[in-house]
């Protein structure tokens, strides 16, 4: 594969690629959900979550990650899990409902680190801190496990729970680093560095 640089890093690889088919298939899963095509949009859903979770492993393991890919990958996040949302309030909001509290508290806890990242930084925060892979690993299967077998309150407290801890860390993340960097394991191993 030929090396397309940017910054100094070459952004032409194949996690790179999966996060861009991830942002390129964005559209169809929109149309299949506002169409009321669940079944399509099952399929398109769960394999750009399955996607999600081999970009970022096929980076680390081959040593590929970049800061590009990074900010591609999160962005492909924001867009993938912005249309499992949906799904759930378009097709499963009926079992969503009456729990539906802790959504509004992980939403809240999501958009803030946004806003922090911009307010800080004025960029995308690139960061893939284990609480935050791990929850995007959790919440894979857990929009997988709704879509396909059904709702399970027990595995929607835990995925949508253990997000609002995820991003509470990324919070406090943003706030004690000096600029966006790739390699942050979390809190613990940022105050222990700076120790």
């Amino acid at each position: 594969m030929k090396q397309l640089l940017v910054k100094g890093e070459n952004i032409l690889n194949v996690p790179n690629l999966i996060s861009l088919y991830r942002l390129l298939v964005f559209p169809v899963i929109l149309f299949m959900a506002l169409t009321g095509r669940e079944s399509w949009f099952v399929v398109l859903l769960c394999i750009s979550l399955v996607s999600d979770v081999l970009d970022g492993n096929i980076a680390r393991f081959f040593k590929l990650q970049t800061n590009f890919g990074a900010a591609l990958d999160n962005l492909a996040d924001i867009f993938t899990y912005a249309m499992a949302l949906l799904g759930l309030f378009i097709f499963k909001w009926t079992e969503i409902a009456p729990h539906a509290w802790i959504l509004y508290l992980f939403l809240a806890v999501f958009v803030l680190s946004y806003v922090v990242s911009f307010f800080r930084f004025g960029k995308i925060p690139g960061l893939h801190l284990y609480s935050a892979v791990s929850a995007g690993y959790i919440q894979s299967i857990f929009f997988f496990v709704l879509f396909v077998f059904g709702f399970y309150p027990w595995m929607y407290y835990l995925a949508i729970g253990w997000g609002v801890v995820a991003y509470v860390e990324k919070i406090f993340v943003l706030l004690k680093l000096d600029d966006i960097r790739i390699g942050v394991k979390g809190l613990y191993w940022l105050m222990k560095e700076e120790r």
